[in-house]
């Protein structure tokens, strides 16, 4: 047995949170079998994974890498945690692809609050914190809407409501390995034209022992969470594995359970945004000095709670040499309940404020003042938001493997399905003169302001004792939005592969065929009482408060000095007045008409047939391997949905509240294409440490599954112009790209570490954007213009809202990878170190003007610079490890808000902590932090000046054990 060094940890302690797909002790010096994935405890001790279910064929198709694979991974031995990093080397080393992949030790043992942590350690990938945490992924300056994602070889529903998978819906407990495919071949499903991320779940037949079983505890402390009503600071992650062998081995069973509780923890200073419109200061005269003014700003608390929850359960049968049965499910339940608590400052561009000692940034923008309001519109409003959002995805399927010589058949038929409701409750309250008399009205408010750029800027009020006084403070509106999604897919494919005996050329053919119908759909209610800014003299009237339902709280931290609020319990203020939220249908023009526009369904149907070639010959005396091969999808897509018409024209519906609509038409649009993407990737061996890799190929995403809603609304305007808004359609034609790579690898001896470097291209043919045609021909796309009834003739066209077919653009990029252990004498040779380095740049732009002027905007996802390194220490009973990871800024549609807007992200860079002791051989304690210097997101509108969010979330500590058996 060779005894291969460790490669380079970029953590330690492995054998915690790991849980199904991840586990089975060995012992000390235990050898992992062909094609089975280490894992090791936090203390060093050995374990051993199964291998991944899925196909091996999409990770290293090539016959002669498979046996270069398997014989590099059988002779290791494994001594820490480094040895799992070890197959992540050789995988990507006998890959016909270029891809970065992290196994399960690697998964299992860093400080990860899901799979997305881990895949930011790669080259050119990275995340957008969401709540916190990692959860969008972008790769290769494209965003999560470009990238295909997998499990088992199965595509992943969507619970974002949109294409981007939420990675934190994935715990790393579950998962045994994760593969990021930078270049694509004939056989891995299309659809990422910025990457493929492929995750795999183990194989219970290959595990060492017969029988095993793994509990992991850990609790945690958020250092936020003392700051932020409604949050508590005590959380905690576990999980419970199980694998067994029976019937002479040729039964496995494999179960899994993890669950993470801990707080909701957000602060937030909000510069809202401006609606584009060069506005008066003083407002109401229409007179003086102009700029472009924000319509508001925020302070908010937001707290509650996030528990996720996934199972596991694989059950393999494998009779003989020639069949494997596989049958396994996995689902993830996560609820996040958010409840958010302070002011929103609105409206400063509403046409009653008038703006004093202005504060102008660049391009004569607004970035402080005081605003003063005269009683309607402008306020200073309480606000008692409720975003509690409830996800679960299932993904389950039934695999069959048959080999038999030179022939290799798999079938594979699968069923997904996500779900998210978001609740979003958004909740006003003001001060009122006259409270609790027919006819109240809006106090006069004053705010100073000034923006600090990305950092946390000021906000103080005239006269802040009104707003903690519940004399004068009133519920005025209380609406609920929720935003409910499904999305599913049904999916079947099957592939046929032939080993070629003595051909110079070619080692295999392999040709395959995949089936998969998805269907989303996005369901629009409301319930709304009140209105803003309202006083009496309405059906509706503004609601007092009582102490019972609301307390009094003042800010903490870097927070404090801002004014003190009502933490109002709205449910309670409703049900005092026999009021109980039942969110509807609603297609009265009174009322949330929108809903019925907003609502619909989308239809993907895909059908596709493969071919590739795997390569193995000898050019110039070298050896030359990698695979040819042609894919042809054809895609049939539909959208039905409601679209507005006059009044009495529509056919009838019954809204769910009664109400009886003739204002809508349901419509059926939908186009289809097909797609020819052939690939091409090269493996030059210069010898056995050094090689280049060439690659081309043409990929495809399809377009933003949300943005293909049919649905379509019209208004009038002055009387005398016709309107369509929606912003949709469903005649979107997909993304294509012509991607490029050239990268050179060197491997050192032992596997003691690598050094990668390569440059790629990725000529994008077309983006999807919203647009605005103003005097829009409807008739040109059969839409027909009503007949005015004061004129008898059509109403001019006027704008028409919709996604379109942008101009593509040009990626070009540079990564880089370096990793190395044992490169120091004695005791310090159980020192490691690792980096890697991305750089991106594209001459795409688009234009925004959420922060006034118009400013060129960023492809959305791309940061010019993406960079991490680990430093780690391990002498087998003790081990340390700190990672950063850093990102420049970038442009995404994230931004908080009632709709997404268009901000950049500002540069950020994140520290992670990690130490564990190991006691016995089955038990090891570790200590870990993360986001150690509590580095918040900050965003901005197109200049930093123009404040977006600033949102703290706090560092998280973990305390615990794990137990191997």
């Amino acid at each position: 047995m060779i005894l291969k060094r460790n490669l380079l940890a970029v953590a330690l302690a492995t054998g915690l949170c790991t849980a199904f797909g991840a586990q089975a002790a060995t012992g000390d010096t235990g050898q992992t079998v062909p094609g089975s994935t280490a894992q090791t405890s936090a203390a060093g001790t050995t374990t051993t994974a199964a291998t991944t279910n899925a196909d091996t064929s999409t990770t290293t198709s090539n016959q002669k890498s498979q046996q270069q694979l398997a014989k590099s991974l059988s002779t290791v031995t494994v001594t820490g945690f480094s040895g799992s990093v070890e197959k992540s080397i050789d995988y990507q080393r006998y890959a016909d692809t270029i891809q970065s992949v992290v196994t399960a030790a690697d998964i299992g043992g860093l400080p990860d609050q899901s799979i997305a942590d881990a895949l930011t350690r790669l080259p050119g990938v990275s995340a957008e914190r969401i709540a916190g945490q990692a959860s969008q992924i972008n790769c290769r300056g494209l965003s999560g809407n470009f990238i295909e994602t997998t499990l088992d070889g199965r595509e992943q529903p969507s619970t974002s409501g949109t294409n981007y998978i939420q990675f934190d819906q994935y715990p790393s407990e579950l998962i045994n390995m994760a593969t990021v495919y930078k270049t694509s071949q004939a056989s891995l499903i299309e659809g990422g034209v910025g990457c493929t991320i492929g995750m795999e779940t183990a194989n219970p037949l290959d595990n060492k022992k017969d029988q095993s079983l793994n509990v992991d505890a850990r609790g945690s402390y958020d250092g936020q969470a003392h700051d932020v009503t409604g949050a508590n600071a005590m959380g905690y992650r576990m999980s419970v594995a199980y694998q067994g062998k029976f019937l002479d081995n040729t039964l496995g069973v494999g179960l899994g359970f993890a669950q993470m509780y801990q707080p909701h923890v957000s602060e937030q200073y909000v510069g809202e945004a401006s609606n584009g419109n060069y506005a008066y200061l003083n407002q109401p005269a229409a007179s003086g000095p102009q700029a472009y003014i924000p319509s508001g700003l925020q302070l908010q608390q937001n707290g509650g709670e996030e528990r996720r929850t996934g199972y596991l359960a694989t059950v393999v049968w494998r009779p003989d040499d020639h069949w494997q049965i596989t049958g396994d499910t996995y689902y993830s339940r996560f609820d996040d309940t958010s409840f958010g608590y302070g002011f929103r400052s609105q409206t400063f561009n509403g046409g009653s404020a008038i703006v004093t000692n202005p504060i102008y940034g660049p391009g004569n923008t607004l970035t402080g003042g005081t605003v003063t309001g005269a009683g309607t519109q402008f306020s200073n409003e309480t606000t008692a938001d409720n975003d509690t959002t409830d996800t679960g995805v299932f993904s389950g399927g039934l695999n069959v493997k048959w080999n038999n010589g030179p022939w290799h058949v798999e079938a594979d038929a699968s069923l997904s399905h996500a779900m998210s409701n978001d609740v979003n409750v958004d909740t006003t309250a003001d001060p009122y003169n006259g409270l609790g008399t027919a006819t109240p009205t809006l106090m006069n408010q004053s705010t100073n302001f000034a923006f600090n750029g990305t950092k946390i800027g000021s906000a103080s009020f005239a006269n802040p004792g009104m707003y903690t006084n519940l004399n004068d403070m009133g519920l005025a509106e209380y609406g609920v939005y929720p935003y409910v999604y499904h999305d599913r897919d049904k999916g079947f494919r099957t592939s046929v592969q032939y080993d070629l005996e003595d051909n110079s050329i070619f080692t295999d053919l392999q040709a395959g065929v995949y089936i998969n119908n998805h269907a989303y759909e996005a369901d629009r209610t409301a319930w709304v009482y009140g209105a803003e800014y309202t006083g009496g003299g309405t059906s509706q009237p503004v609601l007092p408060l009582s102490g019972s339902d609301t307390s009094v709280v003042c800010w903490r931290g870097s927070f404090s000095g801002f004014p003190c609020f009502l933490k109002i319990n709205a449910p309670a203020v409703l049900a005092a007045y026999g009021l109980k939220p039942n969110p509807q249908l609603d297609l009265n023009p009174n009322g949330q008409s929108w809903t019925g526009v907003e609502s619909g369904t989308v239809s993907e149907k895909v059908r596709d047939l493969f071919f590739q070639a795997d390569i193995d010959t000898t050019l110039w005396g070298h050896s030359l391997t990698g695979n040819i091969g042609l894919r042809a999808s054809h895609t049939s897509q539909s959208s039905s949905g409601l679209e507005e018409v006059p009044t009495g024209t529509g056919v009838p519906m019954t809204d769910g509240f009664g109400y009886t609509s003739t204002s809508y038409d349901p419509i059926n649009l939908g186009m289809s294409y097909t797609k020819w993407l052939p690939s091409l990737n090269l493996i030059y061996h210069w010898d056995d440490n050094d090689q280049t890799r060439f690659a081309v190929s043409k990929v495809l995403s399809r377009p933003t599954i949300n943005y293909m809603l049919a649905g379509a609304g019209s208004y009038e305007t002055n009387g005398t112009t016709f309107n369509v808004w929606g912003g949709y359609s469903p005649l979107l034609r997909p993304l294509t790209a012509m991607t490029y790579d050239l990268d050179y690898e060197h491997y050192f001896d032992n596997s003691s570490g690598l050094f990668t470097a390569g440059v790629f291209a990725k000529h994008v043919n077309t983006f999807i954007e919203q647009v605005t045609y103003n005097q829009f021909n409807f008739a040109s796309i059969g839409i027909s213009v009503p007949i005015n009834p004061a004129t008898g003739q059509p109403y001019l066209d006027g704008s028409y809202s919709t996604a379109f077919n942008a101009p593509g653009t040009t990626l070009r990029g540079f990564e880089t990878s370096f990793q190395k252990t044992h490169f120091l004498p004695g005791i310090w040779s159980n020192l490691g170190f690792g980096a890697n380095y991305a750089f991106t740049q594209s001459p795409y732009g688009s234009t925004t003007n959420l922060g006034g002027p118009n400013v060129v905007t960023a492809l959305p996802g791309l940061s010019r610079n993406v960079a991490s390194a680990q430093v780690f220490y391990d002498n087998g009973t003790f081990s340390g490890n700190i990672t950063g990871t850093y990102r420049s800024k970038f442009v995404s549609d994230s931004q908080i808000a009632v709709t997404n807007q268009l901000v950049y992200f500002d540069s950020e860079t994140t520290y992670d902590l990690q130490t564990a002791y190991k006691l016995t051989q089955n038990v090891s304690l570790l200590f870990q932090v993360l986001n150690l210097t509590n580095t918040p997101t900050r965003t901005y509108f197109g200049v930093p000046s123009n404040t977006g969010t600033l949102q703290y979330f706090g560092r998280t500590f973990y305390a615990g054990f794990n137990l191997s058996l």
